[in-house]
């Protein structure tokens, strides 16, 4: 299915201005496509900052990725609400200009090409920077500007298996599983968005411009928790756990009469408490179940002790009776049980894109909620391909 949002549409509109919040002012060049980088400058969007979508010609690869709403790509809409796009290619002299023309009122400029890539255009770091002295420059790449690898490009499960991640995940004995979410893009666009935010911060200081160097892999690796500690301590590389937490007990998913609980007792007063409340005080004096590190050596035998409990009552029945109690629990939710929830909704956390081609597509909204500035209930369309090309140069 091609994705009419992806025709040459240039129109001499004015942008829907983003929204007013801290980032206010600030322009970012973007010049991401498909994920990491696209993450990176929605939450910059966000928070108040200009996003320039520089597309080759063809647009972005995620314009022709589904879901399709009306003809459109949801996914693209999801990631690229909020920006102006204009088209560029970078080898045409007519368009460098314009490009240039960019730079000299930008100040972040964020890629994810592989390393060299904008080097052999003319637009490495040290040309720009020469330029450009305040400029902050954020590349994101799957593996990094250095190193023997960093030539190589990649993809979410690519770095979710070299990362490590995914011999963590899943069942015991079962194949190897991906998580659920491309976590490799998403966790590499959240701390490029934190680099850049701290290279913001810290030009108002210097009023110097820096290169911010994100790789894909050394994020999977900065999120594997305790993971890498564990096997330095024991020597052993850690598997997976299934739904369960390695180091503490009980703290997994449970099944119920009629689905699943999640219970979180992180410490022997949780545990007390849990144990009151199943009617079985005598689990918090057992041998195999008085302490955390009993509990975890004993995983299997305490998992059968509680739901040979939690399964004569339904899944409602407990976690009322847990909540009231102060045991962390909750339901295991689909996607649909999670947009309707009640907490979920209040915190405005799924949002509507006001968009005048499409059906108005739900999406999540923003999780950093700040005192000064308002969370809005809707965000701003996604642009066609080139869209307000005449705008940008007109303005700039």
């Amino acid at each position: 299915m091609t994705d009419t949002r992806s025709t040459d549409m240039t129109q001499p509109e004015t942008p829907i201005k983003p929204p007013v919040g801290p980032l206010s002012g600030i322009t970012v060049l973007d010049l991401t496509r498909v994920l990491a980088g696209p993450y990176c400058t929605m939450i910059l969007n966000d928070l108040g900052a200009r996003i320039i979508k520089v597309e080759p010609p063809g647009g972005d690869d995620s314009r022709g990725y589904g879901p399709w709403l009306d003809g459109h790509s949801a996914y693209f809409m999801s990631l690229n609400r909020g920006k102006e796009s204009i088209v560029l290619d970078l080898k045409n002299d007519k368009d460098r200009k314009v490009f240039d023309k960019l730079l000299s009122e930008t100040d972040v400029l964020v890629e994810n090409f592989r390393p060299g890539t904008m080097a052999k255009l003319g637009y490495g770091w040290e040309t720009i920077h020469a330029r450009h002295p305040e400029l902050i420059y954020a590349a994101c790449s799957g593996f990094g500007q250095t190193g023997p690898d960093s030539g190589r490009p990649a993809y979410d499960i690519v770095v979710q298996g070299m990362g490590g991640l995914m011999s963590l995940t899943g069942h015991e004995g079962g194949p190897p599983t991906r998580v659920g979410t491309a976590i490799g893009d998403i966790t590499a666009g959240l701390f490029t968005t934190i680099g850049v935010n701290a290279a913001l911060f810290d030009r108002t200081k210097t009023g110097a411009g820096q290169f911010i160097d994100i790789s894909m892999l050394d994020c999977q690796i900065a999120i594997l928790e305790n993971a890498i500690a564990r096997y330095f301590a024991t020597g052993i590389s850690p598997g997976p756990s299934a739904a369960r937490h390695p180091s503490i007990a009980p703290f997994e998913c449970y099944e119920s009469k009629n689905s699943h609980i999640i219970i979180a007792a992180g410490n022997d007063a949780l545990f007390a408490k849990l144990c009151k409340e199943l009617g079985t005080p005598e689990l918090t004096i057992d041998s195999r179940f008085n302490t955390n590190r009993a509990r975890i050596e004993n995983v299997a035998a305490l998992k059968k002790a509680l739901e040979r409990i939690l399964k004569t009552h339904d899944t409602n029945y407990w976690l009322q009776k847990l909540e009231t109690a102060g045991v962390p629990c909750g339901p295991l939710n689909t996607v649909a049980d999670v947009v309707k929830n009640p907490q979920v909704q209040s915190r405005n956390m799924v949002v509507e894109i006001d968009d005048d081609q499409t059906t108005r597509l739900k999406i999540a909204g923003n999780p950093i909620k700040l005192n000064r500035y308002s969370d809005p209930d809707t965000r701003a369309p996604a642009p066609a391909l080139n869209q307000h090309r005449d705008f940008i140069e007109k303005q700039n």
